[in-house]
């Protein structure tokens, strides 16, 4: 009985440290309600799943990078391409999970239309999302640019600014809070969701459903494939996940799979 019991315990202590711990980075809406959904479902195919919530999109990128997390989820390609171009990174893209559809907020107009001659417009301060929320402003009719394809476009590539818009970079996290001290402020999804705004209702404009601005897990070149990985990225991208966020967000985000 005592040899039976001692298999017993170092089986279960095999299986203890057997299972596989995962660690992601995520801001908080709705990436970390993402993984908090597909948690259970991964702990019973033995993954644990650690969230860290980051309110920045530049921690998340550098601590993968540097192997204090196995994964990130917050980000589109067009940034993490910028990323690692900047940084010398090798981050990669495993899996597209949604889209998040970048919205124009204001708190003073009712349309872009209405915008007054030297009106402030905020817009993210990291070059992809400025560049993303330029080419909206320009498919809105508000600017024109150099290049409607170059997706890094900068106020500096403004060929055509009838109202004399006055342009402010700041951090995107942060222009929620800003939305009463500007005319607009050009809000990526996640931001926008986390300060209570409804983007099918409350954006000026947006971006269709087809933008290419999908977000991704990303991991390192050395984890992006082991079997706890692909466990994630099947369950981000299952029929439940779709329904999930189908029915929760209400198009506010779309499934990208």
């Amino acid at each position: 009985m005592k040899k039976i019991i001692a298999l017993l315990t170092a089986a279960l202590a095999f299986n203890t440290q057997a299972a596989d711990t995962l660690t992601i980075g995520a801001t908080a809406v709705p990436h970390a309600e993402l993984l908090e959904f597909v948690k259970p479902q991964l702990a019973k195919e033995g993954v644990e799943l650690k969230i860290k919530v980051f309110t920045d999109y530049v921690q998340p990128n550098v601590q993968l990078a540097e192997k204090r997390l196995d994964a990130n989820f917050f980000q589109h390609k067009p940034y993490l391409d910028e990323f690692n171009k900047g940084k010398g990174t090798r981050l990669q893209s495993v899996a597209l999970v949604h889209v998040e559809p970048f919205g124009a907020y204001s708190s003073k107009v009712k349309s872009l239309k209405d915008l007054s001659e030297g009106a402030t417009v905020a817009i993210p301060n990291d070059a992809t999302n400025g560049g993303r929320a330029l080419l909206l402003l320009e498919k809105a009719g508000i600017i024109k640019l150099k290049d409607s394809k170059n997706i890094l476009s900068t106020s500096r590539d403004i060929v055509e600014n009838s109202k004399k818009l006055k342009f402010r970079e700041l951090e995107a996290a942060t222009l929620p809070r800003v939305l009463t001290q500007v005319d607009v402020a050009l809000i990526n999804t996640n931001y926008a969701l986390a300060a209570n705004l409804n983007p099918s209702k409350d954006a000026l404009a947006i971006e269709g459903a087809q933008s290419p601005y999908a977000n991704i897990l990303v991991a390192r070149p050395d984890n992006a494939a082991s079997p706890a990985m692909k466990k994630l990225i099947a369950a981000l991208n299952s029929p439940a996940v779709k329904a999930f966020i189908t029915e929760k967000y209400k198009g506010a985000i779309v499934p990208a799979f």
